[in-house]
């Protein structure tokens, strides 16, 4: 009786200790309940370290926080815990049924996988007045705001929009970045430089508040009517006070991620009056000046001059065209080619646009210009106005004469004189290969490449068989395939970390994994040995230098220490180049 109950005893007591054994990896949500203007926090948890972790594609949210990584470490009663958390802050892009899939983590050589979970997204919720509640502070003194100009400007007039994040003096605001960028439908737009950005000081509703012009578009619009600008969204991190107190009596802060919008706006786009509208009218619309000059008006035939049709101002200078010239047939007239110096502020377009003409005349004797006429959209006294640049004549001192009473392409000339033909046939298409073929060609049958063809493959017979042995000699070698896989592990996450400069969490994730990647490969070490005391015994008992084994442990502090200060590119640069190094000089010297 007694062996029995022994026997049941040790029973229990081993599966106990079997289950305590078994890893856990799994998916856990704040909330499985919330509205589309709330927030999820899903944190995926472990108790045993892995490598490789792979989080779900969140294709149905904006990350707007993460990935926050997390390691506990406890014993009691001479039990030892371990808890390792990845954490992501999601924000819902729909409502209904939405399913957050797998993620999968290598653990002592095994793939282990959460289970999906599923969250309920309803429309937008109100959150209850609660003066503690963070998401309540943040939305009360958080603000972004889109000034416009006017709000029922012509059609082709200059407006401007201005963001400014407004930010009350009690919170601090970091890290915001666009997440909706308008694009701006029916507008030609062009966004300002901010240059020389700064904090300012100012008032909204009452308040006093602390803003930055985080934005600054000027917008033409294209057509009449009702327009509608897209929002522009920010996601920021609010640090937010609260009731707690540290050691020395100073308030606690707390963080908490935050979407603000500026709100969709309308613009009442009015149609520029039909009445009065001259016939020659292109759409300009502004303050302009109007002139037709020449470089030369003497000259003789078959000397080049320059004819300029300029429009300068302030208005849509890259909206519309300028007027054409039009001269007689014994002028011979290029292309124009168009230039523009404008140059775009927050009052509109401003400078100039110009039609150069080359003009090489045939013939001697006089030629009239005739006058162009620019009509454009006065906005000041919100009529239409036309300015004549008055009719030019260049006059052909010496040359041929002109006979011919008709516009022919042939002109003929005096005695004497060179017959001149203008015509588009001057200039050729020349081919640049023949395209010939041989009369006669060899046949394929006891050609050089007939008896390659039969002999190729019983030459590959052999070089197949030594490629097989080598194959099945290396799947043989566990062990060396092991630290293969480690090796191209540590180059593969090299790769990735130089493709993440810039993206902290990212870079410095990848850039961890490469590191014990490396050493697995090099020492055949598991993921359980990699702490930093074993990993500096190991290396100095391989005879590392010890300079290169404290570079070495300042690289993974520099990757633990990530996750909680701030790290500019050019450090996260150094970091790279000195791992590259680190590891480069490591291999020449480890025994």
């Amino acid at each position: 009786m007694k062996l029995k109950t022994y026997i049941s005893l040790f029973l229990i007591v081993a599966s106990t200790s079997f289950v305590s054994a078994q890893v856990k990896f799994e998916a856990k949500v704040s909330k499985t309940q919330l509205g589309i203007n709330e927030r999820l926090r899903v944190d995926f948890e472990m108790n045993t370290d892995g490598d490789n972790f792979n989080p779900p594609s969140f294709a149905d949210f904006t990350v707007v926080g993460g990935p926050n990584q997390s390691v506990s470490h406890s014993w009691v009663n001479g039990v030892r815990s371990f808890s390792k958390t990845y954490s992501y802050f999601l924000a819902p892009k729909k409502t209904g049924s939405i399913t957050i899939n797998q993620a999968t983590i290598e653990i002592e050589g095994e793939t282990y996988k959460t289970s999906p979970v599923t969250v309920q997204i309803s429309t937008a919720v109100s959150r209850p007045n609660d003066p503690d509640n963070v998401e309540n502070v943040a939305d009360d003194n958080v603000h972004l705001i889109a000034e416009i100009s006017k709000s029922n400007p012509y059609l082709n007039e200059a407006v401007t929009v201005v963001y400014k994040l407004y930010v009350s003096e009690e919170i601090g605001v970091s890290n915001f970045r666009e997440i909706n960028n308008p694009r701006y439908n029916d507008f030609w737009s062009q966004n300002i430089d901010l240059k020389g950005n700064q904090i300012q000081k100012g008032q909204f509703k009452g308040r006093n508040y602390r803003y930055l012009v985080v934005k600054k578009t000027v917008l033409y619009p294209q057509k009449s009517g009702k327009l509608e600008l897209e929002p522009l969204s920010l996601d920021l991190t609010v640090q937010v006070p609260t009731s707690k107190r540290d050691f020395f009596g100073s308030l606690l802060t707390t963080e908490v991620h935050k979407t603000v919008s500026a709100g969709s706006k309308t613009l009442n786009v009015k149609a520029l009056p039909e009445h009065g509208k001259p016939a020659n009218f292109s759409g300009a619309v502004g303050d302009f000046d109007f002139k037709l000059t020449t470089s030369k008006t003497d000259l003789n035939a078959t000397e080049s001059l320059q004819a300029q049709v300029e429009v300068t101002g302030k208005g849509n200078l890259k909206l519309f065209q300028l007027p054409k010239l039009s001269l007689p047939s014994s002028l011979e007239v290029y292309e124009p080619e168009h230039t523009e110096n404008i140059r775009t502020t927050l009052d509109g377009m401003q400078g100039g646009i110009v039609d150069n003409y080359t003009i090489v005349p045939q013939f001697k004797g006089k030629y009239p210009i005739p006058n162009l006429d620019f009509s454009y959209f006065d906005l000041k006294t919100e009529t239409y106005k036309t300015i004549s640049s008055g009719q030019l004549v260049v006059n052909v001192i010496e040359g041929p004469t002109n006979n011919t009473s008709s516009d022919s392409n042939i002109a003929n000339v005096g005695e004497g004189k060179q017959r001149v033909i203008m015509n588009n046939e001057q200039f050729a298409f020349v081919k640049s290969k023949a395209n010939l073929e041989p009369i006669t060609s060899e046949p394929f049958f006891n050609s050089s490449w007939y008896w390659s063809s039969l002999l190729l493959p019983l030459m590959a017979i052999p070089l197949a068989m030594v490629f097989r042995r080598k194959k099945a000699l290396r799947a043989a070698d566990v062990s060396g395939n092991k630290v293969r896989k480690a090796d191209r592990l540590a180059k593969k996450y090299l790769g990735e970390a130089k493709k993440a400069l810039g993206q902290k969490e990212a870079f410095y994730i990848a850039l961890e994994k490469a590191l014990h990647n490396y050493l697995k490969a090099k020492l055949r070490l598991e993921t359980s040995d990699l702490s930093k005391d074993h990993i500096n015994a190991l290396l100095l008992k391989r005879e590392v230098d010890e300079t290169v084994v404290n570079d070495f442990l300042s690289i993974l502090d520099s990757c633990e220490l990530a996750r909680y200060t701030p790290f500019s590119e050019v450090t996260m640069q150094h970091d790279y180049d000195k791992a590259a190094t680190t590891i480069s000089v490591i291999d020449k010297q480890i025994k």
